[in-house]
């Protein structure tokens, strides 16, 4: 039998194990493990995952005798667990409560956390999101220096070319990044230049560290972003959205199945 794609995505599985879990819960009532069960089966299955794990973390498969300290092992952590959940140690525990809330969003976000995207599904997350990853901004423009900001302002008003005062600034600068103009006049006189509109008339005041200028920007433009440089903190990028998506859309259909009630 041949299932359709949509069965194979991985937050589908997570949402059918909500189900069921929730589905046990409201049948049976009670946590997984039954606190008041005093038998511990260690069968073939539970066995050859604790083969396996010491596998993963030794690099080699157990001895007979790695084998039976690893099932003594998981008998004793299993014995204090249900003595933990008899004696309620579980309940109003809040770290209990964020180990557990991070093991349900790390189940919707597994198979994301290694997932490679491809030059397409990059491609398209860059030109989604192209404010933020734009080259420096590069700016052409021309300015004029005051110590005063109501002189600026007056220079402004006579609606002629200002001549401004004598300082030790270039009078225009063409194409300049970002960092050379803060280098020259500083971060305030660079974020409030990309503020402005490019236009042929005299803008501002302006301020800088040094005092006020009138700006006339002729252009200003970004950079197009590198895609191959970049492709590294997109991919980062692109997997922490969908790591944040898939628990907002496991969380919203599991909130489907509860009646919240606040007593104000």
């Amino acid at each position: 039998m041949t299932f359709p794609d949509w069965t194979r995505e991985p937050l589908v599985h997570f949402l059918a194990a909500g189900a069921v879990l929730f589905a046990g819960l409201t049948l049976f009532g009670g946590d997984a493990v039954d606190p008041a069960d005093r038998t511990i089966s260690v069968g073939p299955a539970q066995q050859a995952r604790i083969a396996s794990q010491f596998e993963k973390t030794m690099g080699r498969p157990p001895t007979d005798a790695e084998l039976d300290a690893g099932i003594e092992s998981y008998v004793r952590d299993e014995v204090l667990y249900r003595e933990a959940l008899r004696l309620g140690l579980d309940q109003d525990d809040a770290v209990v409560r964020r180990r557990l809330v991070a093991k349900m969003d790390l189940a919707a976000t597994a198979a994301v956390e290694a997932a490679e995207p491809d030059d397409a599904t990059l491609q398209a997350f860059l030109d989604a999101n192209a404010d933020r990853y734009s080259a420096a901004i590069l700016a052409t423009f021309d300015q004029r220096y005051f110590t005063d900001e109501g002189a600026a302002r007056a220079a402004l008003a006579s609606g002629n070319d200002p001549a401004g005062e004598a300082i030790s600034l270039p009078a225009s600068m063409e194409e300049a990044s970002r960092s050379e103009i803060e280098v020259r006049f500083g971060r305030n006189f660079a974020i409030a230049l990309e503020r402005l509109e490019p236009d042929n008339q005299w803008q501002g005041p302006v301020p800088s560290g040094f005092g006020w200028h009138v700006v006339r920007l002729r252009s200003l433009n970004s950079a197009p972003a590198d895609f191959e440089a970049l492709r590294e903190r997109l991919s980062n990028d692109w997997r922490s959205q969908q790591i944040a998506d898939r628990k907002a859309q496991a969380f919203d259909i599991l909130r489907e199945a509860y009646r919240v009630e606040i007593d104000r």
